[in-house]
């Protein structure tokens, strides 16, 4: 059971939903609206296409890049 996050469209509230099954009403728990929108969560992405780069190639501490060698 996903918990997924919502943005009621009727008084701006955000909220965490447990989703039980495909056919449930969400409502909002400040105003009891049932028009809310469902938010991409960035905890639901799985990877990047890239890795970020943290600038050198030596890496962090003890790689070279502080002077503790």
């Amino acid at each position: 059971m996903p918990i997924y996050e919502y943005a009621c469209m009727e008084c701006e509230d955000h909220f965490d939903e447990l989703v039980r099954s495909d056919d449930q009403v969400i409502t909002c728990p400040a105003c009891a609206a049932t028009n809310v929108l469902k938010q991409i969560s960035a905890f639901a992405v799985h990877g990047a296409s890239t890795k970020p780069s943290f600038g050198g190639g030596a890496g962090g501490c003890c790689g070279g890049g502080c002077g503790c060698s």
